[in-house]
């Protein structure tokens, strides 16, 4: 996925979780945040970061749309909605060698299943599957990490994949790492051990763990290689 209109700019403060204060060449400006993640280790005071400028013809309280942070020589992006919007490109454009899937026949964003909505329902002409998104910008040591605060939203969606997988769909839970050059994802039990023991338990019960990064440029993301899953 591309974004329009990225400009340079400074970041200075996150007063709350929607909006980051930054300078663009000496003007502060306000910036939507689209990541209610802490990303305390990569907003930090003097960073560089890209604002896409917002559409002038949509109503917006900001101006500007936070996409990208440098965190040293890596690019991260920190767009809650980008790991979506790339996995649904790979799935419309076929390329499901990786998921083991049969080019889907239909593919349904956002669908009940239970107690939860998964991110996408597939449908060939054999199965039937869930697939459930989480976009990773936590990095420890070329480690990827997810979640980077405690996500109880997190831990019902494995607890229901399990479930749909036990009625026999084909059940994926899918780790989009926002960055490139991580060697490695593994749950952060460190910050929701919960997290990382439902994450193990579905595994061992037929849930499907996967891990890809991205390349990402300040203007665009795009989906890129598998990356070794460490539970």
């Amino acid at each position: 996925m591309e974004y329009k209109n990225v400009v340079n700019a400074i970041f200075i403060e996150r007063p709350n979780r929607f909006i980051a204060i930054c300078d663009i060449n000496g003007k502060v400006v306000k910036a939507h945040v689209r990541n209610t993640g802490r990303c305390r280790e990569l907003l930090i005071k003097g960073v560089r970061v890209y604002l896409e400028v917002s559409d002038t013809e949509k109503k917006r309280k900001t101006d500007y749309t936070l996409i990208a942070v440098e965190k040293g020589d890596r690019l991260v992006n920190i767009d809650s909605m980008a790991p979506n919007k790339v996995l649904l490109e790979t799935l419309r454009n076929g390329n499901l060698l990786l998921f083991n899937i049969e080019k889907p026949l239909l593919i349904k964003p956002e669908k009940q299943f239970q107690e939860s909505r998964f991110d996408f329902y597939l449908e060939t002409d054999t199965k039937k599957a869930f697939i459930e998104v989480k976009g990773v910008t936590l990095e420890e040591n070329n480690i990827a990490l997810f979640p980077d605060a405690p996500t109880q939203r997190g831990v019902k969606h494995i607890i229901e994949l399990e479930k749909a997988a036990k009625e026999g769909y084909e059940a994926y839970i899918v780790f989009i790492v926002q960055m490139k050059g991580v060697t490695s994802f593994s749950p952060n039990i460190k910050t929701h051990p919960q997290f990382g023991d439902e994450l193990k338990k579905a595994f061992g019960s037929g849930v499907h763990v996967l891990c890809f990064d991205c390349y990402v440029g300040k203007d665009y993301i795009s989906l890129g290689k598998s990356i070794p899953v460490v539970i």
